[in-house]
């Protein structure tokens, strides 16, 4: 089982960065796959970035591309997720998930089998 913990949410000006962390408690594997996803007020849960564990692939939902960048630390166990100019619709709770297998739709939350509480991020204009 592996549990992950998210930090780094917080208040900034739109144009802004933050970057969140997602700590992995518990043994990950090289077939394992880190996702990022959020959730505004009234709206449904959306995919924003994955990366790989083993090779270190990402992937990014297109509203994100070219502003947010996804990186993984093998040693901590941890994900990152570096989001630069930020925009108030980038306001939303952060979910860290984990998808313990190689297969299924990485944008899916569906096909994700452990999640962190979340972490607000709020992005003022």
């Amino acid at each position: 089982q592996v549990q992950p913990v998210e930090s780094g949410g917080g208040l900034v000006q739109a144009g802004g960065s933050l970057r969140l962390s997602c700590a992995a408690s518990g043994r990950t594997s090289s077939g394992y796959t880190m996702g990022w996803f959020r959730q505004a007020p009234g709206k449904e849960r959306e995919f924003v970035a994955a990366v790989s564990w083993g090779f270190g692939y990402t992937y990014y939902a297109d509203s994100v591309k070219g502003r947010f960048t996804i990186s993984r630390a093998f040693a901590k166990n941890t994900v990152y997720l570096q989001m630069s100019s930020l925009k108030p619709e980038d306001t939303a709770v952060y979910y860290c998930a984990v998808r313990a297998r190689n297969s299924g739709n990485y944008q899916s939350a569906a096909d994700y089998d452990y999640w962190g509480q979340g972490t607000q991020v709020t992005v003022s204009s």
